[in-house]
């Protein structure tokens, strides 16, 4: 699974854990998010502008660790915004 990344403020979208905020459940792949999406953080960026990370090799993903890894990024981004 990979991750992209807006170049404009770092926010990372991750297919293993998703954006269950913007309704992408964990392992939304990045070809499922709509063309017309816009970066979450900044709203600055669109899709297209999105650069991609990396690559995980790992085949056999426990993708049940997914939601406590959404839940921990939205609460890191909820601390960074007060």
């Amino acid at each position: 699974m990979a991750k992209y990344q807006c170049p404009e403020c770092g926010y990372t979208y991750d297919e293993v854990v998703g954006h269950p905020h913007e309704g992408f459940p964990a392992g939304t792949l990045w070809s499922q998010v709509p063309e017309s999406w816009a970066c979450p953080d900044c709203s600055v960026r669109d899709k297209v502008d999105f650069v991609r990370l990396e690559e995980s090799s790992d085949a056999a993903l426990d993708l049940s660790v997914a939601p406590r890894l959404a839940a921990a990024q939205t609460s890191q981004r909820s601390e960074f915004r007060q």
